[in-house]
């Protein structure tokens, strides 16, 4: 099993488009795929064609009594599972705050899933107890990265969180590295920052790179993956590609 959390403390880069995108093409090759939507905002459930929910990420971090199995949707597409979230969540940072093993929740509930699967995470755009739970219980982290000096800056921080989390939770935790999204080829302002980011982090950038589309927006209102549904289009074919790096990596 392989547990990856998807996470950028900065909102609007591309996190959760990247987990549904990446998780359909793993499962596109055949792998085992659950997407975790650990974000209040409930986008990735939305995006996921998800209009009502029974249990929720809420309840599988607060209640001793719902197990995984219990939250785990199974959507249209084979080989990719969804265990949803909806907007309760957000009060999960005050409950989780007083509350035993509270960083360690999501860790235990992902414990017995069948060897093989990945696990994917959309995190909140913030570093609180649910970004904290993410990186508790996963094994690397994946960071998109929008193309803007702007979103470089918040770098350092999630970068700061992750040390804590190996220091005080998860000894094993690693980055399995930096995404470029919203990627515009033509400004000289995305080709300096990508370089910046390469002379930083090195073989740690992907090779693929997300670029801007105005097709993300047709695809969450469709409710589809991208990649399903302009499967020829360059954000798809970069999200196959990406696919193929993360398996090779983790």
């Amino acid at each position: 099993m392989a547990v990856i959390a998807v996470a950028n403390q900065k909102g609007g880069v591309g996190k959760t488009a990247t987990v549904l995108n990446l998780g359909a093409a793993l499962a596109e090759v055949g792998e085992k795929v659950v997407l975790v939507d650990l974000d209040p905002q409930a986008n990735l459930t939305t995006i996921a064609g998800v209009e009502e929910v029974e249990l929720s990420t809420h309840d599988l971090l607060l209640s001793t009594e719902v197990e995984l199995r219990d939250v785990t949707l199974m959507t249209p597409w084979e080989n990719l599972a969804l265990v949803p979230s909806e907007s309760p969540l957000a009060a999960a940072e005050v409950q989780l705050s007083s509350a035993r093993a509270r960083q360690q929740r999501l860790a235990q509930k992902l414990q017995g899933l069948a060897e093989g699967t990945v696990v994917l995470i959309d995190t909140p755009p913030s570093l609180g107890f649910l970004t904290i739970n993410a990186l508790t219980a996963a094994d690397q982290v994946l960071m998109p990265v929008q193309t803007s000096y702007l979103a470089m800056q918040g770098l350092r921080q999630l970068l700061r969180t992750i040390e804590r989390v190996q220091e005080r939770t998860n000894p094993d935790l690693r980055l399995l590295g930096l995404l470029l999204t919203m990627y515009d080829a033509r400004t000289r302002h995305a080709q300096e920052v990508k370089q910046r980011l390469i002379e930083h982090f090195g073989d740690l950038v992907f090779d693929s790179v997300i670029p801007r589309t105005v097709a993300f927006d047709y695809a969450t209102v469709a409710a589809e993956p991208l990649i399903h549904l302009r499967p020829r289009s360059p954000a798809a074919e970069a999200y196959r590609k990406l696919a193929k790096e993360v398996l090779k990596r983790a």
